[in-house]
Parts: C-alpha cells; sequence; structure tokens
C-alpha cells in the first residue's frame, strides 16, 4: 500500500489505553528505541494517560477500513499553547500524506480548543519528521543549517488561526 494516495480515512478520538491506540503506542516506541536506544522507551511513558483528553488534549486514529494507519495527540503545554506529540504513521502506509492529514486535524482541534499556537520537538534522528513540520508551515526554534545531531530535540511553533 506504500505509495497510494491517502483516500477515504475515518478520524477517530480514542485515549491512550483504547485498543485501536495500541498499533500507534508499540510501533512508535520500537522506532524511538531503533533510532535513539533503550532509554528512548521512556519517552512513551512520559506522560499521564489523561494528558491526551478534553478538555486539553486529544489523541487521534485515522483509520482506514477500521484499522488504524496513523495518528498523532496533543497536550496542554501552557494556557494558549498545544504541544503535539506521538505523530505516527503505520509503517506499510507511509509516503501517502497521512502525517500531513493529522497535523490538520490536530491544528483543527487545538484552534478549537481555544489553543492559539502549537509546540513540538521531534528527535534529531528524524529528518521525515523536520521535513514534515517544515513544509507544514512551521517556525524552527533551532539553526536550520546545524547538524541535527548537535542541536538535540528540534523545537519548532506554529500560530493558530
Amino acid at each position: 500500500m506504500s505509495g497510494a494516495p491517502a483516500l477515504d480515512v475515518e478520524v477517530r478520538r480514542v485515549g491512550i489505553d483504547d485498543p485501536l491506540a495500541e498499533p500507534l503506542v508499540r510501533e512508535l516506541t520500537e522506532e524511538y528505541v531503533r533510532r535513539y536506544g533503550p532509554e528512548a522507551h521512556e519517552e512513551m511513558t512520559r506522560y499521564p494517560a489523561d494528558s491526551w483528553t478534553a478538555p486539553h488534549g486529544l489523541l487521534l486514529l485515522l483509520l482506514e477500513d477500521g484499522e488504524p494507519v496513523a495518528g498523532g495527540a496533543y497536550r496542554r503545554y501552557d494556557e494558549r499553547t498545544a504541544e503535539v506529540k506521538r505523530m505516527w504513521t503505520a509503517s506499510a502506509h507511509r509516503r501517502r500524506g497521512l502525517a500531513r492529514r493529522v497535523l490538520a486535524e490536530l491544528e483543527r482541534a487545538a484552534a478549537g480548543a481555544g489553543y492559539r499556537r502549537i509546540f513540538l520537538t521531534t528527535g534529531p534522528r528524524q529528518p521525515e519528521a523536520r521535513g514534515l513540520y517544515l513544509a507544514g508551515g512551521y517556525t524552527p526554534l533551532f539553526d536550520v543549517d546545524a547538524d541535527p545531531l548537535t542541536v538535540g530535540p528540534l523545537p519548532f511553533e506554529k500560530d493558530l488561526p
């Protein structure tokens, strides 16, 4: 399926403990550990489950034929800012525009919840995420010409309408 366009997908809000979120949690954890080592496993348990629930947070999935193919979340960063976390696309469904769709849905939901700004960080070993955020109109809060491995986490921001 890789390379196929993102067709009709269902957007569903779920809790982090919902069985539909299991592939996101599992695959994202595996990806972090593969790129950053065993200590990266802690990233997936850093925040309490209610971080991703209303009124201050959200976890959403894109479902295709009832199966999760992509997802992401935001949590309250401060009074006016939502922090995007847990961006994920199933490895078999990459290069279809699904991550762009998740990001757009998160931005829309955050604006609807009263947030005026999105903040996020991505890891220095995730060039595809860096490219997604730059292409999505996010402002890098780091020197884009520097070697990402010398910067550490790469912060971005974007004002919401």
